[in-house]
């Protein structure tokens, strides 16, 4: 019985191997566009796909960047300079994409811009600090994409949304985590809607990796900094200051665990563009695979007592424990 098992599972694996290790023969010249190039992920697929003999159109926030990406790939990818947030430059990227591509179509559209906010509890940040996030990681998404549908849908291409292992286990406040269960939904969503029309869309799932957004950590922690300094001082009491020194600690434990090996991000985005049957979601990195997506499956209850035995702990909390174990001792 267990042999016939085993057997069965080897089948199985072997043959999920080979479908996903099948490869579109036809895929050198189409054309993709990529936003979110000026460093991280998406200027490393930026460089990859290029090496691959694909037409790239990488969306650069920066002239700086977009001249640096410029020095470093062959004279095939073209860079346009793109702010996500503000419609009338997608507007115009649209545009220029459209002209570029022609009848052909776009192939590949990879919404890679994003960014990060501190990492503290919903009560300390404000209105306009969500904002922010959201507009940068999904109402931007969104707005690029409806732009760029119908050239994606010529195609009968593919769309590559990154959102995060914490899109699928929100571990802290703010809104990173909000703006990537959003990235989730929108995804899902438009797969259904666009699979009569030849699209397919894959959902990016990375854990901590080493982009700059990652690099930056003192740059966070020094936003948690002026947070916890603008709370009003009957908020920073309910917390007390050590709750704000362990918020700093676990920003760097969070980060410290981050992968240098970004590759394997970019290796999951060219899969999904490349692929003949490409994975609806990829999980690149050992924290995503062993850690958020186990515990996302897990009853609620569960989730939120590993989570909390992790967590920052406020100065109620800490003072009623300590009176506990006086009294123990």
């Amino acid at each position: 019985m267990w042999l016939l098992l085993l057997v069965v599972f080897l089948l199985l694996f072997l043959y999920r191997w080979y479908r996903q290790s099948m490869i579109l023969d036809n895929i050198t010249g189409k054309y993709v566009f990529i936003t979110g190039c000026d460093t991280g992920f998406g200027n490393l697929l930026a460089k990859q796909l290029d090496k691959r003999g694909m037409k790239v159109l990488a969306a650069c926030l920066t002239e700086d960047g977009a001249e640096n990406l410029k020095k470093e790939t062959s004279s095939r990818l073209q860079t346009i300079i793109l702010d996500v947030t503000d419609s009338k430059s997608v507007s115009s990227a649209a545009e220029r994409v459209s002209k570029i591509v022609g009848n052909e179509g776009l192939w590949g559209l990879v919404n890679n811009a994003g960014c990060i906010n501190a990492f503290t509890p919903n009560e300390w940040q404000k209105k306009e600090d969500f904002v922010k996030v959201i507009n940068v990681n999904l109402i931007g998404m969104i707005d690029v994409t409806l732009h760029l549908l119908p050239l994606v849908r010529k195609a009968q291409g593919r769309i590559v949304n990154v959102s995060s292992a914490l899109g699928r286990l929100a571990i802290v406040g703010g809104a990173y985590c909000m703006s990537k269960y959003g990235v989730e939904a929108f995804s899902d969503t438009l797969r259904r809607e666009l699979r009569d029309f030849g699209v397919k869309v894959s959902i990016i799932e990375p854990g901590a990796f080493q982009t700059m957004l990652i690099l930056s950590v003192d740059f966070y922690a020094n936003q948690i900094k002026q947070l916890w300094e603008n709370l009003p001082t009957k908020v920073k009491e309910s917390y007390g200051q050590q709750y704000y020194e362990q918020t700093v600690k676990a920003l760097h434990a969070l980060f410290g665990t981050a992968s240098p090996k970004i590759y394997k991000v970019t290796n999951c985005m060219e899969h999904a563009l490349t692929a003949v049957y490409p994975w609806t979601r990829y999980s690149p990195g050992w924290d995503a695979k062993l850690i958020y997506l186990p515990v996302s499956y897990l009853p609620t209850v569960l989730s939120d007592y590993w989570l909390r035995r992790f967590a920052p702990k406020p100065a109620h909390k800490v003072a009623s424990t300590e009176q506990s174990r006086a009294k123990c001792g």
